[in-house]
C-alpha cells in the first residue's frame, strides 16, 4: 500500500507517566488525612461510567471520586478533595516515551504527514506533548470527545486526514488499544497498527498490521 500520513494514538502508544498512577493516589489520600478507601484499579474500572463528551478530566475525576466516596459511606466531599489532591500532584508534563517510540516518530516525520488522535481532553493532553518535547511538532492533534466523538468512532480519524489533506486509504494509524484504536481506524477506513500488550491473546477486531514495540513501528511494516 501507499502510505502519506500516519497517525498515533497517544497515551501508552507514544507515551507514558513516569510516576505510577497509584503513587499519586497514595499522596492524595496522605494529603487529605483520608485512609486508602479505593485503589487506582477500582478508579480506571469505574472511569468510563463518568465520562460525557466534551468533559474536563479533573471534572470526571471528582464525580469519580465522590461517587466512590459515597458509596463506601464517606462524604462525597472527601472524594473531591482527594481528586484535587490528586490533580494536584500529578504532573501531566512527567512522561516519557515509550521504548522506541521516539525514534519511531522521528522517522515518520521525515518520510509522512504526521498527526496524533487521542482519547484525552486538551488541558492533559497539550502538557503530556510538551513533556515530551512534541508540542507544535505535528500538523493536527484531534482530540476525541472534543474536537469529535471518542475513538472508536470515525470523526477523529476523518478531522486528522481533512487537516492533513490524505485519502484514509493512504494512512496508517497506531495505537495499543484494540477498543478504540483499531475498531476506530477500521470505521474509517484506515489501516491499523496495534501496538500488542499481550501477545497470548487473539485480537478482536484483527489490525492489519501487529507489533510488539514501537521499535517495529520504526521500521515500517506496512512499507
Amino acid at each position: 500500500m501507499t502510505v502519506d500520513a500516519v497517525l498515533f494514538d497517544l497515551d501508552d502508544t507514544l507515551c507514558e507517566y513516569r510516576r505510577p498512577a497509584g503513587d499519586v493516589l497514595e499522596i492524595a489520600f496522605e494529603q487529605v488525612g483520608a485512609d486508602p478507601f479505593f485503589a487506582v484499579e477500582d478508579y480506571y474500572r469505574r472511569f468510563g461510567e463518568f465520562v460525557e463528551s466534551g468533559d474536563d478530566i479533573r471534572d470526571v475525576r471528582r464525580r469519580c471520586f465522590s461517587t466512590i466516596a459515597d458509596e463506601n459511606g464517606m462524604d462525597g466531599d472527601v472524594g473531591r478533595a482527594i481528586a484535587e489532591a490528586f490533580t494536584a500532584e500529578r504532573d501531566q508534563t512527567n512522561v516519557r516515551f515509550l521504548p522506541g517510540a521516539e525514534t519511531a516518530f522521528e522517522r515518520m516525520l521525515d518520510r509522512y504527514r504526521v498527526g496524533i488522535v487521542t482519547n484525552g481532553d486538551p488541558w492533559m493532553q497539550s502538557q503530556k506533548l510538551a513533556g515530551l518535547g512534541l508540542e507544535g511538532r505535528v500538523e493536527t492533534v484531534v482530540h476525541g470527545g472534543h474536537d469529535a466523538p471518542y475513538k472508536p468512532d470515525p470523526e477523529p480519524f476523518y478531522e486528522a486526514l481533512d487537516a492533513l489533506g490524505v485519502d484514509r486509504d493512504r494512512a496508517v494509524h497506531i495505537g495499543n488499544s484494540l477498543e478504540s484504536d483499531v475498531a476506530g481506524a477500521h470505521n474509517a477506513g484506515v489501516t491499523s497498527v496495534w501496538l500488542d500488550g499481550d501477545t497470548d491473546i487473539d485480537p478482536d477486531p484483527v489490525p492489519e498490521y501487529r507489533v510488539t514495540s514501537m521499535h517495529d513501528v520504526a521500521d515500517e511494516p506496512w512499507a
